[in-house]
């Protein structure tokens, strides 16, 4: 049975995680604006940050800070070499880890790439009422974060439940 809420739009700010894209180069930063943007929500800002705990961890301690931003999206640096830093700069500032979305993701991606997804530091949580979700940096990666987990949850019609219902809750 289809539900009867209505779509509310959030705003998601997006960030790549790379010593090395561009914002020509970007393909995986791009995907995830565009199907967000696709999906109705709001883009608040997109930005390319090196792979640095602390130029990471600054700008979403300034996105979790607007009140504006219900949502940041990172790609890149999730991996296990020396440089991905993405999951050290973040969990410092989450409230809550939500623990099921890196379980799912590498679940999901274990069908497309078998046992490499073992190599991805996935992860989500709410940090300040907003909420963040930490993706590999290849465009597949971030079209199976985007398509198969994050877009139902940030869409206020996805039923039994969804995170967005739960956005005027997370800072009681």
């Amino acid at each position: 049975m289809p539900s009867a809420a209505q779509f509310i739009a959030i705003k998601i700010a997006v960030m790549t995680v790379s010593d090395t894209r561009t914002a020509a180069t970007d393909t995986s930063g791009k995907l995830l604006c565009d199907r967000l943007c696709e999906a109705g929500h709001i883009l608040a800002e997109k930005v390319i940050v090196p792979d640095d705990i602390y130029q990471i961890r600054a700008v979403v301690s300034r996105w979790i800070a607007d009140e504006a931003v219900q949502a940041v999206i990172t790609t890149g640096g999730t991996g296990v070499t020396e440089r991905d830093v993405t999951p050290e700069a973040i969990q410092p500032l989450l409230d809550k880890e939500i623990q099921g979305f890196g379980e799912i993701f590498r679940m999901i991606s274990y069908s497309e790439i078998k046992t490499s997804t073992i190599q991805s530091r996935t992860l989500g949580g709410v940090a300040n009422g907003t909420y963040i979700f930490c993706l590999p940096g290849s465009s597949g990666a971030c079209r199976t974060g985007w398509d198969e987990l994050i877009r139902d949850q940030l869409d206020s019609r996805h039923s039994p439940c969804n995170l967005v219902e739960l956005i005027p809750r997370l800072r009681e």
